[in-house]
């Protein structure tokens, strides 16, 4: 193995509707989408100030709500984290886990965004208690 085997490098984030789901993550992260010609299926690559992804129709139903996630969870590091989550729910996105402690780490929670995706969100904070 190498030092980057194992490494989180890119993500992808499945939608219904892939061109509503690039405007929530541009207004709440400021990422940008750009489509990817050359490929059997609509895709689009996310530039973030971060690892790289991308955003695809979803090729099959999205699990009943309450079920669980069957998929890795993202969480996205903010400066703010009651200005991020007053634009996700601003925006269509809704509270899976409120706010929380990670005591001397972080604040974190997690979301669901208009398609029924979950990703988390954290503030750096060492006196988070």
């Amino acid at each position: 193995m190498t030092m980057s085997d194992g490494n989180v490098c890119y993500f992808e984030i499945q939608a219904d509707d892939p061109l509503a789901l690039a405007a929530f993550y541009g207004e709440v992260f400021g990422w940008r989408f750009h489509k990817q010609p050359g490929l059997p299926i609509d895709y689009w690559r996310i530039e973030t100030n971060g690892i790289a992804g991308g955003l695809l129709r979803r090729p099959a139903p999205n699990p009943p709500v309450g079920c669980g996630t069957n998929a890795f969870v993202c969480s996205m590091q903010v400066d703010n984290f009651d200005s991020a989550a007053e634009a996700i729910t601003r925006l269509g996105g809704s509270e899976a886990l409120p706010k929380f402690a990670v005591p001397g780490r972080c604040w974190q929670g997690y979301f669901l965004d208009p398609a029924g995706n979950t990703f988390g969100v954290f503030q750096p904070d060492e006196s988070a208690r």
